[in-house]
């Protein structure tokens, strides 16, 4: 299965550390990096990179990044669904900006059941949600090389 070379060059040139290996997709806040399962054992390229998206959305919570706290206590909690649907539409908007087009995750379903919740007890939540999801995709943005202008413009602005 052919990697999508754009989402590689982007995803590296955040710095994070992307660990590979076991059967699962995570962020370790503590130890910070994020774990993905090997890239061949992924359904397509596409649903790779929405995974690691993903997990790199959750990796911009950080303390010395975004300080993002949605105030999880526990795996499950309302603050781990708050997480979870910021995480998932930082991973939507960076599938969009890189094009990429992934099928939709069998996990989804899990996690529709508690952002209910979460929008039902906050109906303006989704507005903070898509805020910081797109915070964090703008901070993994910024992490990119800028482009180098093109040779015809650089010898016009130096004429």
């Amino acid at each position: 299965m052919p990697r999508i070379e754009a989402a590689d060059r982007f995803f590296a040139a955040t710095g994070a550390d992307i660990r590979h290996g076991g059967t699962k997709a995570y962020y370790a806040e503590g130890p910070d990096y994020v774990q993905m399962p090997p890239f061949e054992t992924s359904r397509d390229a596409e649903s790779y990179a929405a995974t690691l998206a993903h997990e790199l959305t959750h990796w911009t919570k950080h303390a010395k990044r975004l300080a993002r706290d949605m105030g999880r206590v526990k795996w499950g909690d309302e603050g781990y669904a708050r997480e979870e649907l910021v995480a998932e539409l930082g991973s939507a908007f960076l599938a969009a900006d890189l094009g990429i087009v992934p099928e939709v995750r069998e996990d989804h379903a899990a996690y529709i059941a508690s952002w209910l919740k979460v929008l039902k007890d906050d109906k303006r939540f989704i507005f903070s949600a898509a805020s910081q999801a797109q915070r964090a995709v703008d901070y993994l943005h910024g992490l990119q090389p800028a482009a180098a202008a093109p040779a015809d413009t650089a010898d016009r602005a130096a004429a």
